[in-house]
């Protein structure tokens, strides 16, 4: 028996791993000059290979058709991939939030490992070879026709072709194209853990804060909140919360616009509710009332964001603090409790950590990944309409679904 993988990313990598161990006869066939080229880059270089969570945590985590990965991810779990890779020799280590990554901090590590286990097994790896049509006989995939014409067969084909974000590593969307080919619906695609464009600038790029709230208000409504780390950027937001909020949100975005007015609002004292934090700004005011204020509130947040939230509470900075009204250190505690500002759109696609949309899962048989209108063809990873928040859930879904299509092969087949 034959399977023929296109894609040689996570999902592949890993679902050729699995095969291969199985003494299953694969051909992995990836259009770049080295495999995991997307991979290399994850975790800023380090991959985030998991999360060593509980699985009702990170079906929490889930953003996308967290029902569809039931069986894939109860069938493969956090702790299956930590105990594949160690069963691999690759040593790994967990950092706060759970995260998941080798010990040399090295994403090419991970992808060396991948590489010694094809290697030893057997594995036929095609690169710089481009497929360029999923072959098709008697409503069966049969197999693929690359670049130069010829013809490669097989008894399964899998698609893990990823999305369309980061199009250098080679996430050019060729699996969208071929899975349309062949009837199955795609559900539109939208950027997904990506920084979220503002309005307003106040000259903050590059200012990181910690241990912050923020929250995305629609007409005057919240509908999702994140707490950590963020970042300005030079036209914007970004870092983990700002990241995973724009997940919880794309869904609204479609044409370069959302749906509705969004506000990013920034809780800078999450720690402290209103009262604290103004009976906090009482006893500093009363140990320093002839001080200007700007230089007062310089203890509760950087001094970059002194002059817009005095701006935002219509206080002047060179105001002593025996001047300001009642009414005034009402106003900020309010800013600082709820510095807001509008959102104009989210970064473009290409630069989405990962790419929302996709094959729509209706489709797909969730027990095995294999196609309900072609026999025999595969869809794993990122190309399905999944989509996860960071933390090293997203390569666990590619690894998940990658095994629950061996499952399936190696149980029916051998």
């Amino acid at each position: 028996m034959r399977v023929a993988i296109v894609g040689g990313g996570a999902g592949g990598l890993m679902c050729a791993s699995l095969l291969s161990q199985n003494g299953v006869d694969v051909t992995l066939i990836e259009k770049n000059e080295k495999l995991g080229k997307k991979l290399f880059i994850t975790g800023k270089g380090r991959c985030n290979v998991t999360n060593d969570c509980d699985t009702q945590t990170f079906f929490s985590n889930i953003v996308t058709n967290s029902k569809f990965m039931y069986s894939a991810i109860n069938g493969f779990t956090p702790q299956d991939t930590v105990k594949f890779f160690e069963d691999n020799y690759l040593r790994l280590k967990v950092e706060r939030g759970n995260r998941v990554f080798p010990q040399s901090d090295k994403s090419s590590d991970v992808i060396k490992c991948f590489e010694k286990i094809l290697a030893k097994n057997g594995v036929d790896v095609k690169l710089n070879t481009e497929v360029k049509k999923v072959l098709i006989a008697d409503n069966k995939a049969v197999g693929v026709q690359i670049d130069t014409g010829e013809q490669i067969f097989a008894d399964h084909i899998v698609i893990a072709t990823g999305g369309f974000s980061y199009q250098s590593t080679g996430s050019t969307g060729d699996g969208y194209k071929w899975a349309k080919q062949c009837g199955h619906n795609i559900i539109p695609l939208r950027p997904a853990l990506v920084p979220i464009l503002l309005k307003e600038q106040y000259g903050l790029q590059g200012l990181s804060l910690k241990n912050v709230s923020a929250s995305i208000v629609r007409d005057n409504k919240t509908i999702c909140s994140q707490f950590g780390e963020m970042l300005f950027t030079h036209n914007g937001v970004s870092g983990p919360i700002i990241l995973s909020l724009s997940s919880l949100i794309n869904k609204h975005y479609s044409g370069n616009k959302f749906d509705a007015n969004y506000k990013l609002v920034i809780d800078l004292k999450p720690a402290l509710s209103a009262d604290v934090l103004e009976n906090r700004l009482l006893r500093e005011f009363a140990q320093k009332p002839n001080t200007e204020i700007k230089n007062v509130i310089l203890s509760l947040m950087p001094r970059s964001l002194v002059d817009v939230v005095l701006q935002k509470s219509e206080i002047g900075g060179k105001n002593v603090v025996n001047s300001i009204t009642k009414s005034q250190r009402e106003r900020l505690v309010l800013t600082i409790k709820n510095l807001e500002f509008t959102i104009t759109g989210l970064e473009n696609i290409n630069a989405g950590i990962i790419t929302a949309g996709g094959v729509d899962c209706k489709q797909i048989n969730p027990k095995t990944m294999m196609s309900k209108l072609i026999n025999n063809l595969y869809f794993i990873g990122e190309v399905l309409d999944i989509d996860a928040l960071t933390g090293g859930f997203n390569l666990q879904l590619a690894f998940s679904t990658a095994n629950q299509m061996c499952k399936n092969i190696i149980d029916n087949n051998i």
